[in-house]
């Protein structure tokens, strides 16, 4: 079975949330354990260009907030699933997700 890392940047604010979402996707399903996932605050920066929405910022100008960096496992067929299902509970326009293949889990 083939293993993925999925990376999401997401806002304090919305973390049970996404905590909640990955759980009924079952993502950060280890072994007997579900629910697991790392995350770390990070800084992140963008500049909203013409014609977006941002949840946060204004247009033409680079904006800086704190946010959270979550770190799930999940089996990469489940992926699309994944990703997905946080895009729907996601504020920003365009989320940053990153699913990174995995060459070994539960070393």
């Amino acid at each position: 079975m083939e293993y993925c890392k999925v990376e999401i940047f997401i806002p304090e604010s919305h973390l049970g949330a996404l905590q909640e979402v990955l759980r009924e996707c079952d993502a950060g399903h280890i072994g007997n354990y579900d629910s697991c996932m790392t995350y770390s605050r990070v800084k992140a920066t963008w500049r909203p260009l013409a014609g977006t929405h941002p949840y946060s910022g204004t247009q033409g100008e680079i904006s800086t907030e704190d946010e959270i960096k979550a770190e799930v496992t999940c089996r990469l067929d489940d992926a699309d699933r994944v990703i997905m299902a946080v895009k729907e509970i996601h504020p920003y326009e365009e989320p940053v997700i990153n699913v990174i293949p995995l060459l070994r889990v539960g070393l």
